[in-house]
């Protein structure tokens, strides 16, 4: 018998996620380190009383931040009536900065990793002079240089589309570096006229890809790199020396999209085909 939403003998479920990154060592399971996939899979297993492993939409780096982040765990079928208070119980025991917020049922078909298909992130940075606010100081990024979003909006275009991202990615063993990047936009925060976001989305990133590619368009933004430079490096075959990876605690992951259920075993099939390990 089929547990809801799991196959033979299981039940899977759905965890939509948020964190604050500062004091963890990223999100993957490290000996010795705080990290997010460490906290959650032990309060998990201390509530459930089982042995569990957590997939994730998006493995985010040391300092990088979540309210949108997304994985899924599978669990033995006889634990199904302990799903309807999951949400609550699995909360008495996370610390301050990370939450579940949602608990769901999805079907067995559902991945957080493979069927997603696309990841969205958000960026922030301030120019004002006396720096961050210092209740946005752990996700805001304070820049010493006037910027100029016009020429970073124009940049930003030209980055857009399937290419090869390796100027721009730590390159993993056996790993593509393509990626098709749909949006890259920077606008003025609501409400606070030093600051700048950028909103980046792409069916997956590979290893510092975002923080990569604001990096090089602050420099644009400064003046210091003309319109075309950014474009011009996707012709490299592995990473620009001269780029800079921008601080993480500026980053955060917000969204991941997924197709309706009828279509998640098909694009979590595609995803395994074109994706290697090195999809975060």
């Amino acid at each position: 018998m089929s547990g809801a939403g799991g196959s033979a003998g299981s039940v899977r479920v759905r965890l939509d996620i948020a964190y604050d990154g500062t004091d963890f060592s990223g999100w993957a399971a490290q000996p010795t380190r705080r990290t997010v996939q460490g906290v959650l899979t032990e309060a998990l297993s201390t509530v459930l009383r089982t042995p569990l492993r957590l997939t994730v939409a998006g493995r985010t780096d040391a300092g990088v931040h979540a309210s949108g982040q997304v994985a899924h765990v599978e669990l033995p079928e006889w634990l199904d009536p302990q799903v309807d208070d999951l949400l609550r119980r699995i909360n008495r025991f996370l610390p301050a900065d990370v939450r579940v917020r949602a608990v769901t049922r999805v079907p067995d078909a559902f991945d957080a990793r493979f069927s997603a298909l696309r990841r969205h992130y958000r960026y922030r940075v301030t120019t004002a002079p006396y720096g961050a606010e210092p209740l946005r100081a752990r996700e805001t990024v304070a820049w010493p240089y006037p910027l100029d979003p016009e020429p970073m909006n124009a940049a930003s275009r030209l980055l857009l589309g399937e290419h090869d991202f390796a100027a721009f990615c730590k390159r993993r063993e056996g790993a593509t570096t393509v990626r098709a990047l749909q949006r890259f936009a920077w606008a003025p925060a609501p409400g606070e006229p030093d600051v700048l976001v950028a909103s980046v989305s792409a069916d997956a990133f590979c290893h510092s890809m975002v923080r990569s590619l604001v990096g090089a368009l602050l420099e644009v933004g400064r003046g210091h790199r003309p319109v075309g430079w950014p474009a011009g490096l996707l012709d490299r075959t592995s990473r620009a020396s001269e780029v800079t990876v921008a601080p993480p605690h500026g980053l955060s992951l917000t969204g991941v999209d997924y197709p309706p259920d009828d279509e998640l075993a098909a694009r979590a099939e595609t995803t395994r085909r074109i994706r290697s390990p090195g999809v975060s």
